[in-house]
């Protein structure tokens, strides 16, 4: 591929020059997607694994997506509302 790249830059390239570059150039962005695809199955099995036990990474991650997720104050017509009312 690199070849051709070089090529392309000094001159033209043939239709098939160019139909091969298009072919391999899809080839890699395939090829990496499926890596990127790899690494995060693996990484989704590693939480399933160590979540499952209701283990210290288990809830970690769900006392941060809590934390993450919790709405400590409100503004209702201009004015600020902290903490649970009721």
């Amino acid at each position: 591929m690199n070849v051709l790249d070089v090529k392309g830059e000094e001159g033209g390239l043939s239709v098939e020059e160019m139909e091969e570059i298009h072919f391999l150039s899809s080839h890699v962005m395939s090829l990496s997607k499926l890596n990127c695809i790899n690494h995060w199955q693996k990484s989704r099995l590693g939480w399933l694994k160590d979540g499952d036990a209701n283990s210290k990474f288990f809830h970690g991650v769900m006392s941060s997506r809590k934390r993450g997720n919790a709405i400590h104050s409100l503004v209702v017509n201009g004015s600020q509302v902290e903490g649970v009312l009721g």
